[in-house]
């Protein structure tokens, strides 16, 4: 949902290197982990259709302020998990700025943005569904909540970085910056809601998808019969 859609060599040279090498960090962090831990051919096919789901609806840009869109990347992170959802990230990113959606410069800003928007989204998830939320607002509120960590996030960089041939002062970047976080927030509800619709049909036919296989069996385990 958040992207940074300024051109090549809008950023000062300090901040691309900077968000790089956070993105390749947190990139390599995660493909420690999944080599360590493995992965389930059922994850990988599931990452797959994420990935291009992700990646078709993020090509949909309405142009206002610079660009708004939904990129699904608080589904993604709740069927996919953590680490396959900041990959995922990653891959839909540079795919996109092949296609010119998206500086190639800002592809390590853009990754941080999206994983954490996929990250945020599933512990959310967990969290909720732990406290025994109903599927819906679990996912709703869930995916809202890291579609709007990631619009923050994606403010957060752009005023510490700074926009190069930029006549605004810094205080007045922060402004402009802080009304189009706003705009996305607001976005951020809307796809929140489509994801808790989209999360609560799949737990309906494929619970397992949604890793509630487990509560259901659990549930139906200890239930109390007269």
């Amino acid at each position: 949902m958040a992207h940074i859609h300024l051109g090549e060599g809008a950023f000062p040279l300090w901040a691309l290197a900077l968000w790089t090498l956070l993105a390749v960090g947190l990139i390599g962090s995660v493909v420690y982990r999944v080599r360590k831990g493995g992965i389930r051919t059922q994850q990988i096919a599931l990452a797959g259709i994420a990935a291009a789901a992700s990646f078709a609806i993020f090509q949909l840009n309405i142009p206002v302020w610079g660009g708004i869109h939904m990129n699904l990347t608080g589904l993604v992170g709740i069927l996919a998990g953590p680490l396959l959802g900041a990959l995922i990230a990653l891959v839909v990113n540079i795919f996109s700025a092949a296609l010119g959606h998206g500086a190639v410069g800002l592809l390590g800003a853009n990754t941080l943005v999206n994983a954490s928007e996929a990250i945020v989204a599933y512990y959310a998830f967990k969290t909720l569904m732990g406290m025994d939320w109903d599927v819906f607002p679990a996912s709703a509120s869930a995916a809202t909540l890291g579609l709007s960590a990631g619009a923050v996030l994606m403010g957060v960089i752009i005023v510490i970085s700074g926009v190069n041939g930029s006549a605004l002062p810094r205080g007045d970047l922060a402004i402009a910056v802080a009304g189009l976080v706003g705009l996305n927030l607001g976005v951020a509800v809307i796809e929140g809601i489509l994801t808790g619709f989209i999360v609560q049909f799949l737990a309906s036919v494929r619970p397992d998808l949604v890793g509630l296989a487990d509560r259901d069996t659990r549930d139906e385990t200890t239930g109390v019969t007269a």
